[in-house]
């Protein structure tokens, strides 16, 4: 390989790095370029070999190659606190890929602080939301860091307008590349969900495929006999999960929600198919599966119909959960509204404690009873059009004559009309 620029003459780059095809070429390209490049990959729970892509990294140029296990940082700091908000972008998106860019982008900085670097780089396209999740994320936890960001470089993405060109670059520069086909769509996984968009998805009426969905059974095809599990929670955080029909009963964060996964893929259950807003402008279609994810979030919103106060939740649903969402969309985890909601979040969840029986069955989710030891606002002798206990019914007489005085004042200006 040739090079008009002395290798490293423009610094250290830690670049982040999938294995694949493209950062495989961009590793190269920044060598070109003048750069010493060090790779990173981030086990955030993909399936991955990552000792094959450690190789190919040595291989091509890649001075050092780091691999950081966040599976369980990214559980406990970020996948369990949206749960604790409930937080969901545009009513249905899960932000499966969004709650993995914090910790995949503090660890980077971490290391290029570490070793060195004068920049950082990604191999995130110029239309997306990653470029914009990764970049603020970079600025905020180092503003003297460089980002190189070759898919928004002219001269990069001219020299490269399709993966014919990257394949001839690859095969010109003896990059290794897979034989495996390429599927006409694109993958991000962690092990919160999968993500599948572009190519033939693209067209929003294009039906996916049947064997695009890698994660779940397809609740078609799902067992004919429903699952039941009960999920226990401490204020908000899942701190177990058993199943009497096959004797599990887990207790540690990572293994509970590698757990849920299992169970909810195997019953078909977390698909969505949608089009959304990105935070650039652009709408676009996706398609996601986020299994565990999907019966802890509908087991916690249950739980709390039981054990949190009205005007808590009501706050909480208005203030916190739509605005952590967009947050955690926009890629502004590390920024002061971020810190500010991170902070809220736990404050909303002191009461909610107790357990929710939750059964799956065929792609379908059902509660099917919930219970708290610790948490008394729910009282069933209150509760019961049989039994009066301690309210007095007539109460409720005084109380909707005040909240009928301004409804009687308006209905008197209607008739005036």
């Amino acid at each position: 390989m040739s090079s008009t620029v002395a290798p490293g003459s423009k610094g250290k780059v830690l670049l982040a790095y999938s294995g694949g095809l493209d950062t495989s070429c961009i590793l190269v390209w920044l060598i070109e370029q003048g750069y010493e490049v060090l790779a990173y990959m981030a086990n955030v729970g993909q399936e991955e070999d990552f000792e094959a892509a450690r190789e190919k990294a040595l291989k091509v140029g890649a001075t050092k190659v780091f691999i950081e296990d966040l599976r369980r940082e990214l559980v406990e700091e970020l996948v369990i606190p949206t749960i604790q908000a409930n937080a969901v972008y545009e009513t249905v998106y899960l932000l499966g890929t969004s709650v993995a860019r914090p910790v995949i982008a503090r660890s980077q900085v971490a290391i290029a602080q570490r070793e060195g670097c004068t920049h950082v780089s990604h191999g995130c396209t110029g239309k997306g939301n990653d470029q914009v999740r990764f970049e603020l994320a970079y600025y905020a936890l180092d503003p003297k860091l460089q980002v190189i960001a070759p898919w928004r470089i002219p001269e990069f993405y001219k020299r490269f307008p399709g993966r014919a060109a990257l394949l001839e670059y690859a095969a010109q520069t003896n990059i290794p590349v897979s034989q495996t086909p390429s599927k006409p769509w694109s993958t991000d996984e962690n092990l919160f969900h999968i993500s599948y968009e572009a190519g033939i998805l693209e067209d929003p009426n294009v039906t996916p495929p049947k064997d695009m969905w890698k994660l779940t059974v397809d609740p078609e095809e799902a067992p004919n006999t429903p699952e039941r599990i009960t999920i226990t929670f401490k204020a908000g955080k899942p701190v177990r999960v058993t199943n009497e029909a096959d004797g599990t009963d887990v207790t540690d964060p990572l293994d509970l929600f590698l757990y849920l996964n299992t169970v909810a893929r195997r019953n078909g259950v977390g698909r969505i198919d949608i089009v959304e807003n990105r935070f650039i402008g652009i709408k676009s279609r996706g398609c996601y599966e986020t299994p565990g994810g999907t019966v802890l979030r509908a087991a916690h919103i249950d739980l709390e119909g039981l054990v949190l106060d009205r005007e808590v939740r009501a706050y909480r649903d208005e203030h916190i959960t739509p605005v952590f969402g967009k947050i955690m969309y926009n890629g502004l985890y590390f920024s002061p509204e971020g810190d500010m909601l991170t902070k809220m979040v736990p404050m909303t969840q002191t009461n909610v404690n107790g357990s929710v029986r939750v059964k799956l069955y065929k792609g379908s989710l059902t509660m099917e009873g919930r219970w708290s030891e610790t948490e008394t606002l729910y009282d069933m002798e209150q509760s019961s059009m049989d039994v009066q206990g301690d309210f007095e019914p007539t109460d409720s007489d005084g109380f909707i004559k005040i909240q009928s005085i301004r409804l009687k004042k308006w209905g008197a200006t209607l008739q005036k009309n």
